[in-house]
């Protein structure tokens, strides 16, 4: 960087944040990159702060397939057990959800998950996880960045110690178990010769997956060759994120030749899930509400159809998940609880219920990013259950001659049509923090440049079960709903529309009218 000013203030004009999502950004040299001393100092604060509240300590580590993910998790294993903490590594990478499950089957105080989930292959993180399996709380987390402000970017570190161990093969093995048994098949029938293809983008899902899957009785599972293979260059997929239609590409090309009916892609820590389906001659991808609405629909109609439905049901979602997903629990007498955005919330509120012996209450935790969670083994979003539950969605809906678009119709039909978009918008550097402000400034504090406004919510005042939050919602006088907020581990703002229509193409116009008004805001070299 001699000599660049630009890049090395890029570079070192702040520390990393550390917050509820503990560390992510680009890997490099500096302060606000992740490196092996971001990451050192980081693990360091951790377990200050584990031994201060309790002497003796436990931290699970897992990583994915990034470059340097094995390189970190190693750091962060030796910097925990130099303060007498012991440690259980993961001798694979693994997805974001099985360490969840680790650190309680394992009764740890903590867990860490080296991962960037789905970024671009210049990013990694740090995710920290409480004991309960969640991640942590906003309190646990500002204790945490305390203690890492005491520590030093440059420790060194033992190359050996005796308080790092193997996590056992029988955690993975009861994982499984724990995925398997949210099957709702119930005996009916389903037709699980199913062609499908399952893609892990490079990632950690491989093994897990096709594993689940093949024990549950799907045997016709072919997977996306090129993308099988564990690489955190990426490959084939410049940015793996199964949001994206760029990501699902090749996993469409090998559906397509295999003569497949489905394809399941997860990213590279497996806690998402991209889904696209047969339609015609070609494939048509599913976004992140509309699975989740199919899941909740499936589940729901199973769960009644069998008598399994629980006592006084919840189904948890964001505040930018598919407002419709009430409509349709209301129906089976389910209620909805909308959270902050974020899956950590939907793990809190888990939590709580395991604390006030509900947990059997929990139906579905979904949101529109394509995470989605059916039982209370885990915290986190899981994209292994998900792609069997999806797979079981799309065999039994297959054995009475329906497809999952046939599906997602019938429930338009019954309960109106809506139709979810989202738009990201990047400001970048250290100039685009403040960009970001003055424009949630002035959405906030001056006149909104939506028509037929019919309410506004602002999240930062909280309220409710809600903590404050940067986020602003607007509510139209035809149903649709804006939602903004600044995105929590990137440098980007993010623009949700849920527009309710009596059709597709009434839905598209609305949908262009309501971003034209707001782009119209954006400065120039954003737009």
């Amino acid at each position: 960087m001699a000599g660049d000013a630009e890049r090395i203030e890029d570079a070192f004009w702040r520390e990393m944040g550390f917050g509820t999502g503990g560390l992510r950004g680009v890997m490099g040299a500096g302060t606000d990159r992740m490196n092996i001393n971001t990451v050192t100092r980081a693990a360091l604060g951790l377990g200050r702060y584990l031994r201060k509240g309790k002497g003796a300590f436990s931290v699970a580590v897992g990583y994915d397939t990034r470059e340097n993910s094995r390189l970190f998790a190693e750091y962060t294993a030796r910097a925990i057990a130099s303060l007498d903490g012991d440690v259980y590594l993961f001798d694979q990478a693994l997805p974001t959800p099985l360490l969840s499950y680790a650190v309680r089957s394992l009764a740890c105080d903590a867990g860490v998950m080296i991962t960037a989930s789905h970024n671009p292959k210049e990013y990694n993180g740090f995710k920290v996880y409480g004991a309960d399996g969640c991640q942590i709380t906003d309190g646990a987390a500002k204790a945490i960045s305390e203690e890492i402000a005491a520590c030093d970017y440059f420790c060194v570190l033992p190359e050996e110690n005796a308080k790092i161990h193997s996590v056992p093969d029988e955690v993975i093995d009861q994982f499984v178990s724990c995925v398997q048994e949210e099957s709702v098949l119930y005996g009916d029938a389903a037709e699980k010769s199913v062609k499908i293809v399952y893609t892990s983008l490079h990632g950690t899902g491989y093994l897990p997956v096709m594993r689940v899957l093949k024990e549950s009785g799907f045997a016709n599972v072919i997977p996306v060759s090129e993308q099988a293979v564990p690489d955190g260059r990426f490959p084939t997929c410049a940015y793996p994120n199964p949001e994206l239609p760029s990501a699902l590409s090749l996993g469409i090309v090998t559906a397509e030749r295999e003569g497949a009916e489905l394809l399941l892609a997860t990213d590279p820590d497996a806690d998402r899930v991209g889904v696209a389906v047969r339609s015609g001659e070609g494939f048509t991808r599913l976004d992140g509400n509309e699975v989740g609405l199919l899941l909740l629909y499936y589940l729901l109609k199973q769960k009644t159809a069998h008598g399994k439905m629980p006592p006084s049901p919840l189904v948890i979602k964001t505040v930018v998940t598919a407002p419709i997903a009430e409509r349709v629990a209301a129906v089976f007498g389910v209620e909805t609880r909308s959270l902050l955005t974020g899956f950590k919330y939907i793990g809190e509120a888990l939590g709580e219920l395991e604390a006030r012996g509900e947990s059997e209450r929990f139906v579905l935790g979904f949101e529109e990013s394509c995470g989605y969670l059916s039982g209370s083994y885990v915290r986190d979003k899981d994209g292994v259950c998900a792609a069997l539950l999806i797979a079981e969605m799309c065999a039994f809906y297959r054995a009475r001659g329906k497809s999952l678009l046939d599906v997602l119709r019938e429930i338009y039909a019954i309960h109106g049509y809506e139709k979810n978009y989202l738009h990201s918008y990047a400001f970048k550097g250290a100039n685009g923090a403040s960009q970001m402000k003055k424009l949630m400034d002035g959405l906030r504090y001056g006149v909104p440049p939506f028509a037929n406004l019919e309410t506004t919510l602002d999240y930062a005042e909280g309220g409710g079960e809600l903590p404050q939050a940067n986020v602003l919602a607007f509510l139209l006088a035809d149903g649709s709903r804006v939602t903004i907020r600044p995105s929590g581990t990137e440098p980007k703002l993010k623009l949700y529309l849920s527009v309710r229509a009596k059709d597709e193409k009434e839905a598209v116009a609305r949908h262009a009218t309501i971003l034209r008004a707001f782009e119209m805001l954006l400065p120039n070299e954003i737009k």
